[in-house]
């Protein structure tokens, strides 16, 4: 076992065997392995397990037993954790190129698609694989960017204060996007205003660094935080430098653009028009990044949501928005809005419960029951979260597999259904695919 003497160190490892791996039931040959602990887990348990499977290397931080043939072969560090995020931050200071920071309340996961996707149909572009937004996420997700890149979209996720300027200081972005800030992780931000400080951190970050901030002119609140920055880029419905109105065609979201973009619409393959926004900063920063036009409309009309995010599906007969990724008060509101808006006449709500509220959770969940009495349903079904200690009539089921079994048995055709819920309740579960 060799104690690590520099990042520099390990960096000249890192080039000569460039690929990461926190789990060993994913490692790779080659791959770097390093050793994290959790509350459940300890990963130095499982180096020499590592090195076996083929890892290059093993970055520890507590003595291991292992064989002796091992012993150049494993670096002890003093926190694994950091030395991952320092070496992310190495890695990032090799390039000089774009690097997008993307956070927000609701939407930032499809936003950062949508952005990947316009920009990699005009450069080499690279960025957060799945929702990889995290504290070790963010590290890996910089560690995976290849000498070749010339834009990076990186996503940052955060439930708590102090989290993304954490993340800036090793992704140092120099352009910034906050999709919103609405009622999410309240349990850990406090309310509203302190969501509205914890997301604000990217903007502080590129406020301090001479960075660009691409923001939705219809949020007053992104205006006020985003003072200060040197170059603000504005889209939105009313004003600024792109503007455009949602419509919705056969189920999907069409944007028709009346300033600032030469095409006249794109057709895309989103449920929602909450989905404008996300739509108005892919095509912003791919205009401010000179893509050619019809590269951005052929790269959004193509892209295909999954995740259960704002995906319009069939089954049995019916027509099915499936939205089950994630959910919290703001995000639920404007889903249950939208499906009231929409022309249908047998409609069925299937919405779960929302996670991390604290101690707001009962009453987010007892007001989206209000709002759900302003429209008349076919069926409204709640499963799980404190939707078990509200006032309601409507039909309750503690799970997910429990709202399917019920389901099944109703035999509907030519319905209408959304299904929405947080990750933790699994809602997707209630459909048979």
């Amino acid at each position: 076992m060799i104690k690590l003497p520099s990042i520099a160190y390990l960096y000249e490892i890192f080039k000569q065997y460039p690929s990461v791996q926190t789990d060993t039931r994913k490692l790779k040959s080659g791959d770097i392995y390093f050793a994290l602990k959790g509350p459940n887990f300890n990963g130095n348990l499982f180096a020499e397990k590592a090195l076996e499977a083929g890892a290059s290397y093993a970055i520890v931080d507590e003595e291991v037993a292992a064989d002796a043939k091992w012993n150049d072969k494993i670096l002890l560090v003093q926190d694994g954790l950091s030395s991952l995020q320092a070496l992310a931050k190495y890695h990032r200071e090799q390039f000089n190129i774009p690097f997008i920071g993307i956070t927000g309340s609701n939407g930032k996961t499809t936003t950062k698609e949508l952005v990947y996707t316009v920009l990699a149909s005009h450069y080499t572009t690279y960025t957060t694989q799945g929702n990889l937004n995290n504290h070790i996420g963010v590290p890996l997700t910089l560690l995976s960017i290849h000498p070749d890149a010339q834009m990076a979209v990186i996503e940052m996720g955060a439930n708590h204060l102090h989290e993304i300027a954490s993340y800036c200081e090793y992704a140092i972005p120099n352009y910034g996007l906050i999709t919103n800030c609405g009622k999410a992780h309240l349990e850990g931000f406090g309310s509203e205003e302190g969501v509205k400080k914890g997301k604000g951190e990217l903007f502080d970050f590129l406020r301090d660094h001479n960075g660009t901030a691409f923001i939705m002119s219809d949020y007053d609140y992104l205006q006020n935080m985003s003072k200060g920055i040197s170059n603000v880029i504005t889209y939105g419905t009313q004003s600024g430098t792109l503007q455009a109105k949602a419509n919705t065609v056969n189920g999907f979201l069409q944007v028709n653009f009346t300033q600032g973009f030469e095409m006249e619409c794109i057709q895309t393959q989103l449920v929602g028009e909450y989905n404008l926004p996300n739509i108005l900063a892919a095509v912003s920063i791919g205009i401010y990044f000179k893509v050619p036009a019809e590269k951005i409309k052929s790269a959004i009309e193509n892209y295909a949501p999954t995740n259960s995010r704002s995906q319009l599906l069939k089954w049995k007969e019916n027509d099915v928005i499936l939205d089950a990724y994630n959910a919290n008060p703001s995000s639920m509101k404007l889903a249950i809005e939208n499906f009231a808006k929409l022309n249908a006449t047998h409609k069925i709500v299937c919405i779960g419960g929302m996670k991390e509220l604290g101690t707001t959770s009962l009453e987010e969940h007892q007001q989206l029951i209000h709002l759900l009495q302003q429209t008349q349903w076919e069926q409204v079904v709640l499963v799980g979260g404190d939707f078990e200690h509200c006032q309601h009539h409507y039909l309750f089921f503690p799970n997910a597999l429990e709202a399917k079994a019920w389901l099944a048995e109703q035999n509907y055709k030519d319905r209408s259904i959304l299904i929405k819920g947080s990750r933790g309740i699994q809602m997707e579960q209630v459909l048979d695919l």
